[in-house]
């Protein structure tokens, strides 16, 4: 029997990597998928183009708030997994409206359309900024949540509206919280993609304050691939940190991705650190590795490698959003 799988925000980045592993040729069989997306400035369909013939994919072009569009999806889904988001954390800083309607409200709307028509299992996919902060050590699943920036807050809220449905109604709520991702269709609002426009186009790397900050990075297939285990086999009320293992500084990943440009350090130029910026994430992910068997496989250095190549080869995807940002 076929699973129907309702895919929000499947034309943003993280979204449509599910969409083309679920469709793709090592994809689960007899799964049929519906994207749908708002395609504000961070969606594109050419991120959808390996798998948009497929007879088995159905873009829908709309907005998660909208209780109609929600309603007329999820009656015919078994199972969402939510990535529509806002999610740029300086966009959130300069006006946080939009993140809690579409972060919160939005999550709040798909909620109660997949509790109403019976939607079998709901994947929420939230992120490690939810915990703040985490000076020594790595947060875990049942650690406090304490979000520094406005988008953080919202994702925080979602996360919790979400497990409030699983805690009051009995939804079947998957909660997963990832570290910081990287990979090819990534937009160059994001740290790696937009050092690498810098970097490819002769321009300086903008970095926040000293570049200290410490991240996990994780890339985009592992993480999918953990999402899909969640979706496959995880626990209902259940939530899922989902870490890469690799922790570097801003600088020192702004000094990597230079010299596999071919250019020194002295094209980093440091500006003015962001509002509230959480010196240091870290994710335990022993949970959903003993639990689920997951481990991430990209080599990081080799990953990073194929991520330059990337962008270096396809200048005519990034290069107008760059000019945007």
């Amino acid at each position: 029997m076929t699973t129907r799988i309702l895919v929000t925000g499947g034309a943003g980045f993280i979204g449509s990597a599910h969409v083309r592993a679920l469709l793709g040729p090592a994809g689960p069989p007899d799964v049929a998928v519906t994207v749908l997306d708002k395609l504000t400035y961070a969606g594109s369909l050419a991120r959808l183009g390996p798998v948009r013939d497929r007879p088995e994919l159905t873009f829908v072009r709309g907005d998660i708030c909208d209780a109609a569009t929600v309603r007329r999806l999820t009656a015919g889904h078994d199972e969402i997994v939510h990535f529509a988001a806002e999610s740029h954390v300086d966009r959130s800083i300069e006006d946080g409206s939009d993140f809690t309607r579409t972060n919160v409200v939005g999550t709040q709307i798909l909620l109660d359309a997949a509790l109403r028509d019976g939607v079998r299992t709901f994947v929420h996919i939230s992120t490690d900024e939810v915990y703040g902060p985490v000076p020594e050590g790595a947060a875990r699943e049942e650690d406090q949540l304490r979000p520094s920036s406005p988008y953080a807050a919202s994702k925080a809220a979602a996360d919790l509206v979400a497990l409030a449905h699983h805690r009051t109604y009995g939804l079947d709520v998957r909660v997963t919280r990832c570290s910081n991702n990287f990979g090819p269709y990534q937009h160059p609002e994001k740290a790696v993609p937009r050092f690498l426009a810098a970097a490819l186009t002769g321009g300086s790397l903008p970095l926040y304050g000293d570049g200290r900050q410490v991240r996990d990075w994780l890339h985009v297939d592992d993480h999918v691939r953990a999402v899909e285990l969640v979706r496959t086999a995880g626990r209902a009320g259940e939530t899922y940190n989902i870490g890469g293992g690799t922790s570097l500084s801003n600088l020192d990943l702004a000094r990597r991705l230079l010299a596999r440009c071919g250019a020194g350090p002295d094209r980093i130029t440091h500006v003015t650190d962001r509002k509230g910026h959480d010196r240091r994430y870290a994710v335990d992910h022993g949970k959903i590795s003993a639990e689920l068997g997951y481990r991430p496989r990209a080599d990081f250095e080799r990953a990073l490698a194929a991520t330059v190549d990337w962008y270096r080869t396809h200048r005519s995807w990034w290069e107008p959003l760059f000019t945007a940002v």
